[in-house]
């Protein structure tokens, strides 16, 4: 059985028996606060539980690595609909040690593209048009450095509302330990 058949299965089981009760909130973080975090799944559930958080305390957003790529990107773009839209008031950056965008070689990432099917010539013509995939899926080399750019890169945001508070942290997957670091 596919995995998908099964959480569709799950669901509707979820659904008819009400588990869903417990998890009732509204759009609006109750804690007033959006999290920019890693996609690890190691995360899922210790991040808010590391945090103290419940269903509904924060928006949180995820991408490969917690990187902030581009100031008009759409992990950008989430934070600023939060703090504008949603009721968050302060931002918070989470990285975290062993993270797989640190250790990522994107001509290993490349060769399995082509592995996996994409054709030779569309790389090409990426390439041709300017698009430089290995810049494109190059991480980072230090979490702690990347976790300054993502605060740095919100905080001069010229759209970020002025007194923002935004923080940055590294948390240890293995404990749920939480470094603060400085911007």
């Amino acid at each position: 059985m596919s995995v998908v058949k099964e959480m569709l299965e799950f669901n509707k089981r979820f659904v008819e028996e009400k588990q869903y009760e417990p998890f009732v909130s509204d759009k609006f973080p109750d804690k007033k606060i959006v999290i920019l975090t890693c996609m690890d799944t190691r995360l899922t559930e210790l991040l808010p539980q590391a945090l103290g958080l419940k269903n509904g305390d924060a928006k949180i957003i995820k991408n490969a690595g917690a990187v902030l790529s581009h100031p008009f990107g759409s992990a950008m773009r989430s934070i600023l609909v939060a703090l504008y839209a949603l009721g968050a008031e302060e931002v918070v950056v989470v990285g975290h040690y062993d993270c797989g965008m640190a250790a990522i070689e994107p001509t290993v990432v490349i060769e399995e593209m082509e592995r996996r099917g994409i054709d030779p010539q569309t790389l090409k013509t990426l390439k041709s048009s300017g698009m430089d995939l290995e810049q494109w899926l190059h991480g980072f080399d230090s979490v702690e450095e990347n976790v300054v750019h993502s605060v740095n890169l919100i905080n001069n945001h010229p759209l970020l509302p002025p007194g923002t508070n935004v923080h940055g942290f590294v948390i240890d997957p293995a404990t749920g330990r939480l470094d603060p670091i400085e911007a």
